[in-house]
């Protein structure tokens, strides 16, 4: 993922007293938009975004605010990334801390990659945005080289396209096995739920 040390040397984030305080979307796209030049990297946030808010509703029965919480975190947990690489993660968990953001959402942002920030992920929403963060850029990647996008696209072929460490090297293969490890879902019914839901975001 990176050459930096990205550890963030603490696990609490955010201030107790802010939970249920949340950015409202359109600010949190503004705030992309602003940190975020790159369309790519925007495409990518959106999608685990749209991942993150579908899972929270079908799967959790999330009320719409507990699913704008997991669709903010979504949306901001690549936010630092293109400006601000050698401090990924702190740059965006500072700048959330300052507008009193929800430390759940905060604590989701920075577990996003336990090994490289060393925050480990604790509730259902930090563990899916970890199986969803990898996978979900994988597998757009692997649309981008069929001739019909997402159409027609299934499990078995991302399956053999994981098998191919060649294809999208750049993709951690034992980050994507150790989010599963530590969720109920299998890596089929996951990679299926990502077709289904992000094929379509723009």
């Amino acid at each position: 993922m990176t050459l930096y040390n990205l550890d963030l040397g603490r696990t609490q984030f955010g201030n107790p007293s802010n939970a249920g305080t949340l950015m409202d979307m359109e600010e949190a796209h503004q705030l992309l938009k602003e940190w975020v030049p790159n369309e790519k990297l925007q495409l990518h946030m959106k999608q685990v975004a749209a991942l993150m808010k579908a899972w929270a509703i079908e799967k959790e029965g999330a009320d719409a605010k507990t699913a704008q919480a997991w669709e903010l975190a979504g949306l901001l947990h690549d936010a630092d990334w293109e400006k601000y690489p050698e401090t990924h993660c702190k740059k965006i968990i500072e700048e959330l801390e300052r507008r009193n953001i929800d430390p759940a959402v905060i604590h989701c942002i920075a577990s996003h990659g336990p090994k490289y920030f060393g925050v480990e992920p604790e509730t259902n929403m930090d563990h899916m945005i970890y199986v969803f963060d990898e996978l979900s850029g994988f597998i757009h990647a692997a649309s981008l080289i069929r001739p019909m996008g997402y159409e027609g696209m299934d499990t078995k072929s991302v399956l053999k396209k994981l098998k191919t460490l060649s294809f999208a090297a750049q993709v951690n293969r034992d980050d994507i096995t150790d989010a599963i490890g530590r969720v109920d879902q299998s890596l089929e019914e996951i990679i299926l739920f990502i077709l289904e839901h992000q094929k379509d975001v723009r």
